[in-house]
């Protein structure tokens, strides 16, 4: 892709990298579509596959859209507000059992979801530590290898982690007959998996750039985070001719706040405490899916990312006590 070859030729600005990470995003998103890939028969479909897609109905006092609109679309953030937690912790996870990370690499994972899991927010470095260990790993190996594996890791998570109320807002839209997209700073090969199982139109992702068929170690731009995101969205919908005052967004995060106000229908889901602050001010809908007690919304997932540790701090006692035992 020409787009792809001009992005890490010359040293750029932060947002410049955005906007270069966004038509990158946007350019592999509208080329995937145009090779209009055919969805999964339903013989292929796994039981775990097809629970997923059993959505509830979407709550009440939502937009209702515009049945078969061209020009609106919905786009929906991952971390957080589709899946519970984050998508770069379930592939550590997958990556570590397969031998890709070591332990190390994983307990530091797995601290940054606690973190993330407790307070509902995105910690700038976290992101950065995750992108450079991603980066490490998949320097030099085939892009089919990965794209593989995250179909394996992915199958699973996708049944187990999405939120329900979420899950019923994607098939709104799609019922609606609109093009629904996943905008998520994690790899485009996990986020198209994603998109996939949910039945989306497609999704915008992390582009890392690659070579004779190798990833290079080297992104296109940088991460689709916070601006990025937003590029990415306002690329795609000149792409594809939408109008963005017809077009919903659905996001947890503060840094998601460029995105959310590109569009005439913005929605705040499961929030943290600086976009819940924000969507009050503007007027935003509010979604949120988690249990309806304070102390339930943060101790439940704080008890069980500790509960991530402290599996990740027994299995390693254990192997370190059959390694001696050996």
């Amino acid at each position: 892709m020409a787009v792809l070859r001009r992005l890490t030729q010359a040293r750029r600005s932060t947002t410049e990298r955005s906007a270069l990470a966004g038509e990158a995003a946007a350019e592999a998103a509208e080329a995937a579509l145009r090779a209009a890939p055919q969805p999964l028969p339903d013989t292929a479909e796994t039981p775990a596959t097809a629970q997923a897609r059993r959505a509830p109905k979407a709550p009440a006092g939502n937009h209702t859209p515009d049945p078969d609109d061209p020009h609106a679309a919905a786009f929906f953030d991952c971390d957080n507000t589709i899946l519970r937690g984050a998508a770069i912790f379930y592939l550590g996870v997958g990556l570590f059992r397969r031998g890709f990370l070591t332990r190390r690499d994983i307990a530091r994972f797995a601290w940054q979801q606690a973190l993330f899991r407790l307070h509902g927010t995105e910690d700038p470095d976290h992101i950065s530590d995750a992108k450079h260990t991603a980066l490490g790993i998949v320097a030099g190996k085939p892009t089919a290898d990965l794209e593989a594996i995250c179909e394996e890791i992915f199958e699973p998570v996708v049944a187990d982690k999405i939120w329900p109320g979420t899950r019923a807002l994607v098939q709104m839209h799609l019922d609606a007959g609109q093009r629904v997209w996943l905008v998520t700073a994690a790899p485009l090969e996990v986020a198209r998996i994603i998109a996939r199982r949910l039945g989306m139109t497609g999704a915008l992702g992390t582009v890392a750039e690659a070579r004779d068929g190798r990833y290079t170690g080297r992104l296109v731009g940088e991460m689709l985070h916070g601006p990025a995101k937003a590029a990415a969205v306002r690329a795609l919908a000149r792409r594809e001719r939408l109008d963005l005052d017809r077009c919903a967004a659905y996001s947890d995060s503060a840094n998601d706040i460029p995105m959310l106000s590109l569009v005439g229908h913005p929605y705040v889901v499961n929030p943290d405490g600086a976009l819940r602050r924000h969507a009050r001010a503007q007027g935003w809908r509010v979604r949120d899916f988690r249990t309806g007690r304070r102390a339930a919304r943060v101790g439940l997932p704080a008890a069980a990312a500790l509960g991530v540790l402290a599996g990740a701090a027994a299995a390693g006692v254990a192997l370190h006590r059959r390694r001696r035992r050996g």
